[in-house]
């Protein structure tokens, strides 16, 4: 004889054995004048009573993560049970479920119905049914800190039913780590588009971590990872992604430990898609930019970059981000003396190359004749423009050409390299240097 079994902490069925000794106390001698007939109801009624006893004290050991019965009246395991099998990924009771810890799936049933509410507020969440009732999952990514409650329904396909309840709070705040990335989700970019992540917490467990952030690219590129402290970690190929790739991140971060007792949230897939190449190279020597579209120059055009007291750095250098009309303060990235300050509150089509402010934008303050000729700016590179950003002109010509992950590479100017992690700039170090930083 076997029982079906299932706890909390095992969603499963265990199969029990019923024990090899004998369940009946040895046959005593008959009683003298007691018929066969009475014998045998007395051993029948002995042998059913006992089974009976083990049945309840099986049943007691219900109330856990796995509905066993078709009406919930039987034992686990009963002769006529439906068999369906409910899980609920986050375990009832649980104090620190993730924010995907909410997907519900069955076996030996179909679904019927989920419903998903915030404890304290009543507020339902949505969710969406797989086809064919074989699991469920939220909509939306769960709040954190919070207490939820869980009511799944299920029938087989005599019609028998089975419910699972479940109650569990999401990880704190506190306790809890995500990290913002870029690109977004289905975007088009440059080809110099590292693929960056920055915590909101200090991680100590950057193997684990990195371990399960996944990109890939359909170019069949090897991607590696690249810690730049403990709180950012940036992916890219050894050469610029190849264009009109497809770049694929599986964050799968969910229950991580990141380390100092904190855990992480996010499980989602990210995909964009690498554009055509563009690479602009900026020669200080001769104050002119070259734009090569997929390894061919499609124009050339007069610069003005820094200025001999504040010349513009060199390297490689990735456009991160794109202002029709953006305001320039000299204060904000450390010029304060007189002389050096600065407050353009209308700088059209500007281009973010650094994080400490280096940018390629319109100018229409300088001079027509300072292009191709000299370097005066405050380390920016600047291109011939008109107040308002019209159009015709340099800067808008190459503000509409130009896609965020697009390449800037300065060469020639007096100034140092710029840092790898000033701004999405990691294509100045080595490959080897690179895979160097890897926790993996």
């Amino acid at each position: 004889m076997e029982l079906l079994v299932t706890t909390s902490d095992n969603p499963m069925p265990s199969r029990l054995h019923a024990p090899r000794h004998r369940l009946l106390p040895p046959e005593r001698p008959p009683v003298p004048g007691a018929s066969y007939r009475s014998r045998k109801i007395r051993r029948t009624l002995t042998a059913s009573a006992l089974f009976a006893a083990g049945a309840l004290v099986l049943s007691g050991c219900g109330g856990d993560g796995s509905a066993g019965s078709g009406d919930g009246k039987n034992g686990a395991g009963a002769k006529d049970g439906s068999g369906i099998r409910i899980t609920v990924s986050s375990k009832d009771g649980a104090t620190n479920a993730g924010l995907n810890g909410a997907r519900v799936q069955v076996s030996g049933g179909t679904l019927t119905e989920v419903k998903l509410t915030a404890a304290e507020s009543g507020k339902e969440v949505a969710g969406a049914m797989a086809p064919g009732g074989a699991s469920w999952k939220p909509s939306v990514q769960l709040e954190r800190g919070t207490k939820y409650k869980i009511v799944a329904n299920a029938k087989d396909a005599k019609g028998r039913s089975a419910t699972e309840n479940a109650t569990f709070t999401t990880v704190s705040s506190a306790n809890s780590f995500i990290g913002t990335y870029t690109p977004d989700n289905g975007k088009t970019v440059g080809v110099g588009m590292p693929v960056s992540f920055n915590f909101d917490k200090v991680i100590t467990n950057k193997k684990d971590v990195q371990s399960h952030i996944k990109v890939t690219s359909s170019s069949g590129q090897q991607v590696v990872g690249h810690w730049f402290g403990a709180q950012r970690l940036d992916f890219r190929p050894a050469e610029y992604w190849k264009a009109g790739s497809k770049v694929t991140m599986e964050i799968d971060l969910d229950g991580v430990k990141g380390g100092n007792g904190i855990t992480g949230v996010q499980s989602k897939t990210v995909t964009f898609t690498v554009g055509r190449s563009q690479v602009s190279t900026v020669d200080m020597n001769t104050q002119m930019m070259t734009v090569k579209r997929d390894g061919k120059t499609i124009k050339s055009i007069p610069i003005s970059g820094g200025s001999p007291d504040n010349p513009t750095y060199n390297g490689q250098m990735v456009i991160s981000e794109k202002f029709e009309q953006t305001s320039m303060d000299g204060s904000t990235v450390g010029f304060k003396n007189p002389e050096d300050s600065y407050i353009i509150p209308d700088v059209p089509h500007a281009m973010r190359l650094s994080t400490s402010g280096t940018f390629l934008h319109g100018n229409y303050w300088g001079s027509p004749s300072v292009f191709g000729k000299a370097g005066t700016s405050h380390g920016c590179i600047g291109l011939r423009d008109v107040q308002g950003g019209g159009d015709g002109t340099p800067g808008k010509w190459f503000f509409d050409q130009s896609l965020v992950g697009d390449v800037v590479v300065v060469k020639n100017s007096p100034e140092q390299t710029v840092k790898p992690d000033n701004g999405l700039n990691g294509w100045n170090l080595p490959w080897n240097a690179w895979q160097a930083g890897s926790a993996l």
